[in-house]
């Protein structure tokens, strides 16, 4: 029985381990400083980033419509301007329903308006609180001096606000623009990037932009069917409890439903207020259970599930893309955090798709022996047997780096992505 000596001692085998370690480390610290120059630029043209993200959501949602326009002839800006058009209808129709809906009901919220304060009044002047009118009109003068005490702050508050709407104006109109741009030239743009990447990298930019499109695409109409789920079931619970305003409410809850987090209480948050004021105490509480009992289902079963599935992530990618997002950007990043990182997977697994291209290497393809090592079943036989027993495996091994840092152009694209048109 022979035993084949140790090529290299421990002392090398340490060292070559450790200048691994080190050159992957300030790869890895590079990256990481790259991610985070890109994360302060983004915060400084916030007001510009922001926009034009939204505008690609709006033109996942236009581009359908515009496409079978554009089939039959429509001219691009006409079909653009016509979808356009059609969305701001769609959106101006839902705000007349609720408008009309909640007007025609405000003499009944009025009155029941009404009688929740005096109920509220009564409770506070009987037991167990037993406060007499004298304690109560203190209580309220109280509110009034600290109201006018604030009266400063009041101002700079609507200040900021009125100056805020002004800001949410031109950001929607500038949305609307660049939106109504992306779908009349969305179909010059790929070729453009072709041409601008050049021959080697231009097919890979193009493939992945035309992923990410379809991703987005797939996020959008998830949001859509989750929303709905959500304001349908609210909905019906409204009505079967009898409150007022039951489809204007619902539809309030379906638009709420494409603003994560703000969205969602403060439309739960007005379907509890209306059955507070019209339904009283006991219809109050029922509307704030089923509101609860929906947005959790809807929030951490229904939305990550069907996320995962739409855009290829875990629901726990989503759930923590959504935490990071609001934490960086507020609502706004909360919003945007799902595509985004769903774009960012469409882009690592292209990665990993050219990876195995290069290398040869596919999960079904490879086995993990008791060393942990990888062997290609294809190939048949050990990469150290090829290298010989003359010591040229060794100089094989410690060119490999070499050789890798040198290939770093991509020969083409993976072939199973489809090349776009």
């Amino acid at each position: 029985m022979s035993t084949e000596a140790p090529v290299h001692g421990r002392g090398r085998v340490i060292g070559q381990g450790l200048s691994w370690t080190s050159r992957w480390s300030v790869r890895l610290l590079l990256t990481a400083a790259g991610a985070t120059l890109i994360g302060l630029l983004i915060g400084q043209l916030w007001s510009i980033v922001f926009p034009v993200l939204m505008a690609l959501l709006v033109a996942t949602v236009l581009w359908p419509p515009a496409a079978w326009l554009r089939r039959h002839k429509v001219p691009p800006a006409l079909a653009s301007a016509l979808v356009l058009l059609l969305g701001l209808g769609v959106v101006a129709g839902l705000i007349t329903i609720v408008g009309t809906s909640v007007s025609g009901s405000v003499g009944q919220i009025a009155a029941s308006v009404s009688a929740g304060i005096e109920a509220i009044g009564a409770w506070l002047t009987g037991p167990p609180l037993n406060l007499g009118q004298s304690q109560l009109d203190t209580v309220v003068q109280t509110g009034i001096d600290r109201i006018q005490s604030s009266v400063t702050a009041i101002a700079t508050n609507v200040l900021a606000t009125v100056g805020s709407f002004a800001s949410g104006l031109v950001t929607t109109v500038l949305t609307l623009v660049l939106a109504f741009l992306f779908v009349k030239d969305g179909p010059k743009f790929l070729p453009w990037v072709r041409r601008v990447a050049g021959a080697g990298a231009g097919g890979h930019v193009s493939e992945v932009m035309r992923r990410i499109w379809t991703t987005i695409s797939e996020f959008i109409r998830t949001q859509a069917v989750v929303a709905f789920v959500d304001a349908l079931f609210i909905g019906i619970g409204l009505l079967i409890v009898g409150v007022p305003l039951a489809l204007p409410l619902a539809v309030i809850t379906f638009l709420g439903g494409f603003i994560p987090i703000v969205g969602a209480v403060v439309a739960g948050a007005l379907a509890v207020l209306v059955a507070l004021v019209s339904n009283g105490f006991t219809a109050a509480v029922i509307v704030l259970l089923i509101v609860l009992a929906v947005q959790q289902i809807e929030g951490n079963v229904l939305q990550p599930i069907l996320q995962s599935r739409s855009l290829g992530l875990h629901a726990a990618v989503v759930l923590l893309a959504v935490t990071a997002g609001s934490t960086l950007y507020g609502i706004a990043g909360a919003f945007l955090s799902v595509p985004v990182t769903a774009a960012a997977a469409v882009v690592l697994r292209y990665l990993g798709e050219l990876i195995d291209q290069r290398t040869g290497a596919h999960p079904s393809m490879t086995d993990i022996d008791d060393d942990g090592r990888a062997e290609h079943a294809e190939n048949g036989g050990n990469q150290d047997d090829k290298s010989g027993d003359d010591g040229s495996g060794d100089r094989d091994r410690s060119g490999e780096d070499a050789t890798t840092e040198r290939d770093d152009t991509p020969s083409g694209p993976p072939a199973a992505a489809a090349q776009p048109d």
